[in-house]
C-alpha cells in the first residue's frame, strides 16, 4: 500500500464538528425532553427517564468529543498532477483517488460556522459523484481550486 495523502484539514476543522454536534446534541435534548414529558403525562414507565438520558450522555460524548477527534486524524489530501487522493472515514477508513481527466469543476464553500473560522470546505465534482474535502482555510482552498482547476485543463488538453 503507498503511503498517505500529506495534508490533513486545519485543526479548527475540529471546532467546526464539534459545534455542529453540540447543535445536532441541543436538537437531541428536545426530543428526549419531549419523550421524557410524554412518559410523565401519560404515566408510562419510569425507567424510559433513564435511557433516555443515558442515550443523550452518550450522544454529547461520542459527538462531541471522540468521533470528531478520530475523523480530523484520519482526514487527509493530496493534489498531484495526474489526480487528487482524499482519504476519510471514522471506523472504516476510505481512500479515494480523482484522476484529473476526470474532474469537471471545483467549489468552494462557507456556512456561517465555517465563517466564523475562516474555513471553507472544497467540492471537486466529476461526472460520477462530487468529493468533498472539509475545513481548508480559505486561502487554502482558493490557492487548490485554482491550482485544481489548471491541472485539469492540462489533463483535458492532453487528451
Amino acid at each position: 500500500m503507498t503511503s498517505q495523502p500529506k495534508y490533513h484539514i486545519s485543526k479548527k476543522g475540529l471546532t467546526v464538528w464539534r459545534i455542529h454536534a453540540v447543535i445536532e446534541s441541543a436538537i437531541l435534548f428536545i426530543i428526549v425532553f419531549a419523550a421524557c414529558a410524554f412518559t410523565f403525562f401519560f404515566d408510562g414507565p419510569k425507567w424510559i427517564y433513564a435511557i433516555c438520558i443515558v442515550i443523550w450522555i452518550a450522544f454529547i460524548f461520542f459527538g462531541v468529543y471522540l468521533f470528531p477527534k478520530i475523523r480530523w486524524d484520519h482526514w487527509r489530501y493530496e493534489v498531484r498532477e495526474e489526480e487528487i487522493e482524499i482519504q476519510r472515514g471514522l471506523f472504516i477508513v476510505e481512500r479515494t483517488l480523482v484522476p484529473m481527466v476526470r474532474v469537471q469543476h471545483v467549489d468552494t464553500a462557507q456556512g456561517p460556522i465555517l465563517k466564523r473560522y475562516n474555513l471553507s470546505s472544497m467540492s471537486i465534482s466529476t461526472a460520477a459523484t462530487t468529493h468533498t474535502i472539509p475545513a481548508l482555510p480559505v486561502e487554502e482552498a482558493d490557492q487548490l481550486r485554482v491550482h485544481i482547476s489548471e491541472l485539469a485543463r492540462v489533463a483535458e488538453d492532453d487528451v
